[in-house]
């Protein structure tokens, strides 16, 4: 083996100026949203521990310190080729150029160009290189994802994309502003990888076996497994151990990460009682525990849980592990496909709400029958669906680290309820929230929440069409490939086919983006009419989804389903010969009345009030 070197490196140090480039068989990026999710909440939560208004940025090198993990090169004539860590590479650049982007409107700017790409001659390239993805990458920062065209792209370049738009949704509100150049400072000098460098790519490729394919180091599940059987009398260990064999397989077969989640869910769920205080030198407790140790955090709580004797344990996997793995496993398929009475868990998902198990799993007790743990799961999930929807109507983040503090409130709030009970008390909780659908009458489309936006006029535009008495699309309005939807504006982007009603082109654009001005609608669509007028456009709404067609007066003729709905609801569905600001305004309103409707707390108490 020829010479190894390895150092610990700032981003800074790791990034700026320097050439990375990708071997053919490694080239796959493969993230997905959960692991962007991690990143970002993980180094979010690290430097808002420290994070002070009042501080000066010269402060920010006294904040702790993070170790984003190593990363392994094989040098080659000069070159760098990343024989293990390009997943995180990958992603650390995407959340550079987000970081770019952001900074756009900020008087303070922190550099992170340089971290991007470099130049030579003339001529720009991404210090991570791969060919098929620099038009990916030239779009994403230039302008953002909505830019690209991703019409037969590779499956790992559709993955930048998307990660890039994940990266746009949950990034912290709370980092956006005033503290965004703070939180660059302290990423760019505060966070370290170990970069290690091999000479040849038979020696890179030894060390990376060592450190991943030994075998040798056992799981956090293998370590509780062995404490919990090593508790339990040799009678009845080999049942306990088949039966969580059999579990575990069944989890592992769900994902790649699902045992681990699922204990962790199940554990805060039922016994996490403190989290830690966001402030400096506050310790970790239970909830934090068990989110990175929860086989030591096990070990060190049994006593206080109920495990101190040999039936103790055997029930703990024989009853409490096999029903709340099944109930996990159950919510993994609701969060994959619409479920009897677990409808809003798929809902949660598409928002990418992953703090929602610990709270589904909350209320049930090891003896619930199965209707009673839907109807206490579907409660809850239905919960957050509301809980959700007002936050984005309102711009709020529902992103990890925003939510995380309040959902342990509510999760520790709920624990144990029976259906009715839980009912009335996240109604209450409901009724507590200052921030619903009429606290905001200008919902509009932005760069940040257009995720956001897509599911929540997909709900809308499928609630139009089921209480219509038409089957439900709504999977196809969220689904990807060539026949997706998309959000798509009423007013195509020509401010002076509009300059009666706005002088200035940014105020068109406002109004542009207003929710009542939006449709979900064919790709296909967008591309062959959206550039028309309204007037033009109006006759192929006709042929499209039912909110789409209600612009259009054939549709309140020889379509007795909607106009029974119509009927019924009371909604102001109207036609638009003509499309300006005022019939903007009244379309705004009617989507949010929509809303209204269709994410009521009321409907929690359906079946509970005499």
């Amino acid at each position: 083996m020829r010479e190894i070197l390895g150092k610990a490196k700032t981003v800074r140090e790791l990034l700026k100026g320097v050439k990375y480039s990708i071997d053919y068989y490694q080239r796959e990026y493969k993230w997905n949203k959960k692991q962007i999710q991690e990143l970002i909440d993980d180094l979010s939560s690290k430097f808002l521990e420290e994070y002070d208004p009042s501080h000066s940025r010269t402060k920010v090198a006294d904040y702790p310190h993070y170790f984003l993990g190593s990363i392994i090169i094989s040098k080659k004539d000069s070159v760098g080729y990343i024989v293990d860590g390009q997943q995180r590479l990958t992603s650390l650049t995407l959340l550079l150029v987000l970081l770019r982007n952001l900074q756009k409107d900020q008087n303070a700017k922190v550099n992170v160009d340089e971290l991007i790409f470099s130049e030579k001659f003339g001529q720009k390239s991404f210090n991570l290189h791969v060919d098929e993805r620099t038009q990916a990458m030239e779009a994403l920062y230039e302008g953002g994802a909505e830019t690209f065209n991703t019409t037969d792209r590779s499956e790992s370049v559709l993955n930048l994309v998307k990660r890039y738009q994940d990266l746009e949704t949950i990034f912290p509100e709370e980092l956006r502003g005033a503290a965004l150049p703070y939180f660059i400072d302290w990423l760019l000098e505060n966070v370290h990888l170990v970069e290690i460098t091999a000479y040849s790519d038979d020696d890179a490729y030894t060390i990376f076996e060592t450190m991943n394919d030994r075998g040798l180091s056992l799981s956090a599940t293998d370590m509780l497994k062995g404490y919990l059987l090593a508790n339990i009398d040799e009678k009845k260990r080999t049942a306990a151990n088949t039966l969580w064999r059999n579990r575990i397989r069944e989890l592992n077969d769900a994902g790649k990460e699902v045992e681990a989640d699922c204990f962790k869910a199940w554990f805060r769920s039922q016994y996490a009682t403190k989290i830690r205080e966001r402030k400096k030198d506050a310790k970790p407790e239970d909830f934090d525990r068990i989110g990175t140790e929860f086989h030591r955090w096990l070990r060190d709580a049994a006593e206080s849980i109920g495990l101190s004797q040999s039936d103790e344990f055997y029930n703990f996997i024989d009853k409490h592990f096999s029903f709340y793995s099944r109930q996990y496993l159950n919510l993994i398929q609701a969060s994959q496909k619409p479920l009897p009475g677990l409808e809003h868990v798929l809902y949660n998902a598409h928002h990418s709400f992953t703090l929602q198990y610990m709270l589904l799993l909350a209320p049930l007790q090891p003896d619930d029958s199965d209707t009673v743990a839907i109807r206490k799961i579907g409660l809850v999930a239905q919960y957050l669906d509301i809980l959700l929807a007002w936050r984005l109507w309102n711009f709020r983040s529902i992103a990890y680290s925003t939510m995380q503090y309040a959902m342990f409130v509510v999760m520790r709030d709920i624990r144990g309820l029976g259906p009715e009970a839980l009912a009335r008390k996240l109604y209450d909780l409901l009724s507590k929230e200052t921030e619903t659908f009429t606290s905001n009458d200008r919902l509009k489309l932005h760069q940040q929440n257009r995720y956001a936006l897509h599911r929540i006029l997909a709900r809308i535009t499928d609630y139009v069409e089921t209480q219509s008495g038409q089957p439900s699309h709504y999977l196809d309005y969220v689904s990807e490939g060539k026949t997706r939807y998309e959000v798509e504006h009423i007013w195509a982007d020509h401010p002076e086919r509009h300059t009666a009603e706005f002088s200035h082109p940014a105020d068109f654009a406002e109004y542009r983006n207003r929710i009542g001005g939006l449709l979900l609608l064919p790709k296909s669509f967008n591309g062959s009419y959206g550039d028309l007028t309204y007037a033009d456009k109006l006759p192929h709404y006709n042929s499209q989804n039912l909110l789409a067609r209600s612009l259009h007066e054939q549709c309140y003729s020889h379509n007795p389903g909607f106009l029974r709905f119509k009927a019924t609801s009371g909604l102001p569905f109207e036609e638009y010969k003509v499309f300006n600001k005022a019939e903007l305004e009244s379309r705004s309103q009617l989507y949010r009345q929509i809303a209204e409707r269709l994410w009521n707390p009321d409907d929690l108490l359906v079946g509970v009030l005499p």
